[in-house]
């Protein structure tokens, strides 16, 4: 019997943690705070460990680690990496007990790689949970499938209809389970505190390095202007310095790591494929935060200064769509890139999953340029050399709002009220 305490909202991941517990002897749930991962872990498991809570079962741990291996299995193991020590405890367990399922570890951080950790191989799968996909709340039918669209179906749909204030209170609250019926104000002010923790606390968690709140808090403003942007480490560490001041690449690059450890951002790496053209592949990541609510917060932000900013607003909207389709990419073994060249054609967003398994897709906020995406796409499609990777199964153009519909020139385009796993 799972050990379940709420009402629980299906998730994307529930698969995948059902096939991991079946391919190996333990499941690591890694995710950003209160993405869900605890509420995932439960509906699998049979008896529970809070480390975060559970202060006797901490003291214990102190005079006999294996303590915490007694139960029911699947046993969760809440935040394990209150006690790393419990790592080896559980590989060895899962050396000595036949069959596979035993343990799922949750945590939201990402204690620093040791040659510890590494012996998890092969032992322990990781999951990777992000905040909840448009699809996961809701807020879209799912009548275009990513997995489908990979496989070649034409995209087809009816309208989904959600206008651009709608869109904005969606960017506003985020994913986040626990806020997903909250008026955006609760929403705004629950994100406010999540960012303040991150600037007071969480980082030092981390990696045990003390850093002035206050800076923090001007690097995640400058990552949240350059949200779905190539913006270089030193742009940012400029923008954090200010006039007169100074940070140079090494201690930004070091904010950048931590954040990526708490699993706060999350960038967007370049896709490299064969060229039949000279362009030259850029290779600068994208920022995205791995929520674009987070981006909201940190400027204190709300859904009418989007509204009277449709620029920034499109920026948010793409890292929004990015959030979906690593959401739904991930559960096809797929993951997702950007492509950018020395010629200044950028495509949004390539999800790969293997050869002749992949497609491209531009972002945009409003219909007005579904013209010029289709165009850019089809000047990409021809400048990929297809021998190695194969010919796209499917080029699209989503779009906040509309109707889902095949194009004559093949090109798909896809409401993101329609888009799902």
């Amino acid at each position: 019997m799972s050990v379940t305490t709420k009402t629980y909202v299906p998730r994307v991941a529930d698969r995948e943690l059902e096939a991991c517990l079946e391919a190996a002897g333990a499941v690591l749930i890694e995710g950003p705070r209160a993405c869900g991962k605890t509420e995932l872990a439960m509906q699998a498991a049979a008896s529970a460990v809070f480390l975060d809570a559970d202060h006797a079962m901490r003291e214990a741990i102190d005079f006999d680690p294996a303590l915490i291996l007694d139960g029911e299995t699947p046993r969760l193991i809440d935040e394990w990496q209150t006690t790393p020590i419990i790592w080896n405890y559980v590989r060895r367990a899962v050396d000595e007990r036949a069959g596979r399922g035993h343990f799922i570890l949750t945590g939201s951080a990402v204690p620093p790689d040791d040659i510890t950790r590494h012996t998890g191989a092969g032992r322990i799968i990781r999951l990777r949970l992000r905040p909840m996909s448009l699809f996961e709340l809701g807020r879209s039918t799912g009548k275009i499938s990513l997995c489908d669209t990979l496989k070649g179906v034409p995209a087809r749909s009816p309208a989904a209809e959600l206008s651009a204030h709608t869109l904005a209170e969606l960017v506003c609250i985020g994913g986040w389970p626990e806020y997903r019926m909250s008026p955006p104000s609760q929403a705004q002010r629950a994100n406010w505190n999540h960012v303040q923790d991150v600037c007071r606390a969480d980082l030092q968690r981390v990696d045990g390095i003390r850093r002035d709140p206050d800076r923090v808090l001007r690097f995640l403003h400058s990552l949240a202007r350059n949200v779905a942007t190539c913006a270089s480490m030193a742009t940012i560490a400029r923008d954090v310095a200010g006039p007169g001041g100074s940070l140079n690449d090494e201690t930004a690059r070091g904010y950048l790591t931590a954040l990526e450890r708490l699993m706060v951002v999350e960038n967007q790496p370049p896709w490299s494929p064969r060229l039949r053209s000279r362009s030259r592949l850029r290779r600068s990541p994208k920022r995205h935060f791995v929520d674009p609510s987070l981006a909201v917060a940190a400027l204190r932000a709300g859904p009418e200064d989007l509204l009277s900013d449709f620029e920034w607003f499109g920026f948010l909207f793409e890292s929004m769509v990015v959030r979906d389709l690593r959401v739904y990419a991930q559960a096809i073994d797929a993951d997702v890139f950007h492509y950018r060249d020395n010629t200044g054609l950028e495509i949004d967003a390539i999800v790969d999953a293997g050869p002749r398994r992949w497609g491209a897709f531009e972002i945009k906020l409003g219909t007005g340029r579904i013209d010029e995406a289709a165009r850019n796409l089809l000047k990409f499609a021809d400048r990929v050399e297809t021998e190695r990777c194969g010919e796209p199964a499917a080029l699209g153009v989503i779009v906040g709002s509309g109707y889902g519909y095949t194009r004559n020139d093949g090109v798909a385009v896809i409401p993101i009220g329609a888009l799902g796993p």
